[in-house]
């Protein structure tokens, strides 16, 4: 994949986590159903992404690859059952929230220590990584928290990797 495409496609899926993370924090009255078809929309754009990586990366050097395909289509199918489903329940809104961002932690992590890259791209994955790990374990634990606290903590998470998704592709565009 050229560096503009990787490049596009990184401050693409940033901007998305960033739109959300503040429809998330400066809406928190938002209704189960609003907030379920504004995360199920990052949800698709960031695994369309994901996928789009993964299959431009065929072949290339490191694994990474094959686990963003996975990740896309994980994401991907999480955004579609969404968008069918609206009237989920909050506990399953929940589980699908934090298994989503678990598996994005446990995949940003591999991918920091599977592939060569710089010490800059290494350190912004695993710090995304471990917070996307963090804020999924506190989703799927503490599943009686207010509906407000709930919404702030996936909001400030998408506030703070949006621009780690940036940075990590004009990094990337760079080489």
């Amino acid at each position: 994949m050229s560096n503009d495409t990787m490049r596009t496609v990184g401050i693409l899926g940033g901007v998305s986590a960033i739109l959300f993370g503040v429809a998330a924090v400066f809406w928190p009255q938002l209704t189960l159903v609003t907030l379920l078809y504004l995360f199920a929309a990052f949800v698709l754009v960031n695994g369309l992404f994901a996928l789009f990586e993964g299959i431009m990366n065929i072949g290339g050097k490191g694994s990474s690859w094959f686990l963003k395909l996975l990740l896309g289509v994980l994401q991907i199918g999480v955004g579609i059952y969404l968008l069918r489903h609206p009237h989920v329940t909050f506990a399953t809104f929940i589980l699908l929230i934090g298994f989503t961002l678990i598996f994005r932690g446990v995949f940003d992590m591999v991918v920091a220590f599977a592939d060569k890259m710089s010490a800059t791209n290494r350190t912004l994955l695993l710090i995304g990584g471990a917070l996307s790990l963090i804020v999924g374990i506190l989703v799927l634990f503490q599943p009686a928290a207010s509906g407000v606290a709930f919404v702030w903590l996936i909001g400030l998470y998408c506030l703070i990797t949006g621009p780690i998704s940036i940075a990590l592709a004009v990094d990337a565009g760079k080489k």
